[in-house]
């Protein structure tokens, strides 16, 4: 138990700083190649952040723990709002963009239908991962063209999330050192996935649960520690660039990006069915979750201290309920 608790903690620091210096690495090629700092933030940025959630995975579905795959996804989307967003609310109100009212939040409950919809026969084959993959391309161009039109009028709007995003990461000008960065970030997320869901394994047989417990609490709440961090840092120095759009828009990716690559990598069978499971359950959990902000927020386009509190409730009682089910 000490062991795996040990190699667990090494494998989620292998992915938390793979990933920082693959986005470090990829960001400063993208740069010196001559890609604009929007262009950047809409890909190098968003894919390589939601790289932990990725390669952990595309690697259970490739080892056979489709449930610790699926459950990694619908744990962090829950994370991200209830915990994350609650507790950075709780420490500084969020001031929101109208536009997470009209546009954001209704996709990230829209691709959330559409993921409950395909998982119903049980399995996320390549197909569906296929769709999804997609979507994830429709997705960033549609940001990126409504960026581009939107900086042209003088808003500006999608760019202020993601311009401080790509000089936070800093400029490296040496080319072998940004092809040196890749390739380590490269090696340290996948190094990293497979201790972590070896361990997570381990963990499970220990204590006797389910690989979708393990998904949904352990291996979720691991990968969203990078996103708790730099939110509540954000919101202790009331940095307030880090907001609800953003955490929504890494729910839409790690439901696009993270389960398409993981189904086209391997099927994701769902053990049991996906209502026996209860994984339909956990699916309507991530959803009323991501409503929630929305019906907190529409009116005065701020996430108070005291929504903040209500969602981190939200959190402990579905961790709760986890735990005491049967």
């Amino acid at each position: 138990m000490i062991l795996d608790s040990i190699l667990f903690i090494a494998g989620l620091l292998m992915l938390y700083y793979g990933a920082d210096f693959l986005v470090k690495g990829s960001s400063s090629l993208a740069r010196s190649l001559g890609l604009a700092p929007l262009v950047i933030g809409l890909t190098v940025v968003a894919f390589g952040t939601s790289a932990p959630e990725l390669f952990i995975s595309i690697v259970s579905s490739i080892k056979h723990k489709s449930m610790i795959a699926v459950g990694n996804v619908v744990g962090s989307n829950i994370c991200n709002i209830a915990l994350v967003l609650g507790l950075t609310a709780v420490i500084q109100p969020i001031k929101c963009q109208p536009s997470v009212f009209r546009r954001d939040i209704p996709i990230m409950l829209g691709v959330s239908l559409y993921v409950l919809m395909i998982s119903l026969n049980s399995t996320i084959g390549r197909l569906e991962g296929a769709t999804l993959f997609g979507g994830i391309i429709l997705y960033t161009y549609f940001n990126y063209s409504l960026a581009v039109k939107e900086s042209r009028q003088g808003y500006n709007v999608l760019s202020i999330p993601y311009d401080p995003a790509v000089s936070r990461v800093g400029y490296i000008a040496s080319r072998p050192k940004q092809v040196l960065l890749i390739v380590i970030g490269i090696a340290g997320v996948i190094a990293g996935a497979e201790i972590l869901i070896d361990a997570a394994v381990g963990m499970m047989k220990v204590f006797g649960v389910s690989e979708k417990f393990v998904g949904l609490t352990v291996v979720a709440f691991g990968t969203s520690v990078p996103e708790l961090a730099t939110s509540v840092a954000a919101a202790a120095r009331k940095e307030m660039d880090i907001s609800m759009g953003n955490l929504v828009g890494s729910n839409v990716f790690n439901l696009l990006s993270v389960l398409g690559a993981a189904s086209l990598a391997r099927p994701i069978p769902i053990p049991g069915g996906f209502v026996a499971s209860g994984l339909l359950y956990d699916y309507l959990v991530m959803m009323v979750i991501g409503f929630l902000p929305w019906l907190m927020a529409k009116k005065t386009c701020t996430v108070r201290r005291r929504d903040g509190i209500i969602l981190m409730a939200c959190y402990v009682a579905y961790v709760a309920y986890l735990i005491l089910k049967p």
